[in-house]
């Protein structure tokens, strides 16, 4: 996956506020595609932001219990990060920015596992 890729990348490079965005979008990508994978369509054929995260958590973590409740906040989490990274002067720290991949990689790793509940 491209964007976790890259958000590995721009932490190893001290780039953090470009690995904010980018572990946001490998999260975001992997909730479309587990969502897809369980038949749920985007809205008028586009994957808005909120739309995705409201149905990941509602439909497969809540209702469908297919992914662990600990991944409910991740994408809110790198969201709210990406948005200090990209439109406020407040800067990424090194730790918020690990902290964003360890997620974003935990988030990845789950939909690529089928995210089966244990």
């Amino acid at each position: 996956m491209e964007s976790l890729e890259g958000a590995a990348s721009e932490y190893s490079n001290g780039r953090y506020n470009n690995c904010a965005n980018r572990c946001y979008f490998a999260a975001f990508e992997a909730a479309i595609h587990a969502l897809e994978t369980a038949d749920i369509q985007a809205r008028a054929g586009q994957w808005g932001h909120d739309f995705v995260q409201a149905q990941f958590i509602g439909q497969l973590i809540n209702r469908r219990k297919r992914y662990p409740a600990g991944l409910r906040d991740t994408l809110l989490r790198n969201l709210e990060l990406r948005q200090t990274a990209d439109y406020r002067r407040q800067q990424v720290s090194q730790t918020q920015a690990e902290r964003a991949l360890r997620r974003a990689n935990a988030f990845v790793a789950a939909i690529q596992q089928g995210g089966e509940v244990g």
